[in-house]
């Protein structure tokens, strides 16, 4: 009966890409469609651009799975570590690796995602999900998405 919105936003908070999944889908099993859903075009003749330079995002997307795909199509990322993770690296030792890289003053810029998904609740059919069917609630997500890129002024 519910549904989730997982979401990549530009650095001006404005949505690129969206999945809409059933409520109790884990963030970061669609970590990859999420990415894979990136198509923003070229202001000029060319294809679109599909990789973006970093990716900030909470500890719900710290594991290895992700950080080697991140590395893998050669993007950087801002991922804290999970207290877990930590505890787990430490008790092993030397054995348990170094942390991975984290930069504290990129990972300040997360709130931009939250402050997306905020200004697409300002949509009351966005907010409230009268919508029946996943389609519809999709199609409503992907007109907000557009009425917030139109209404954008510092392109």
């Amino acid at each position: 009966m519910t549904t989730k919105v997982h979401l990549a936003a530009d650095g001006r908070g404005l949505p690129l890409s969206f999945v809409v999944t059933a409520g109790n889908v884990n963030d970061s099993t669609m970590f990859d469609a999420v990415l894979d859903a990136i198509k923003v075009p070229r202001a000029t003749v060319g294809r679109p651009r599909r990789r973006p330079d970093r990716v900030l995002a909470d500890k719900a997307y710290s594991s290895r799975a992700i950080r080697a795909s991140l590395r893998k199509r050669g993007i950087r990322a801002a991922i804290p570590e999970r207290s877990d993770q930590v505890a787990n690296r430490k008790r092993r030792g030397t054995r348990g690796g170094r942390p991975p890289a984290f930069d504290k003053e990129q990972y300040k810029g997360r709130n931009v995602v939250e402050r997306c998904f905020n200004r697409l609740r300002q949509f009351r059919a966005i907010a409230t999900r009268f919508d029946k069917l996943a389609v519809r609630y999709q199609s409503g997500l992907h007109l907000a998405s557009l009425i917030l890129w139109l209404r954008d002024t510092t392109a």
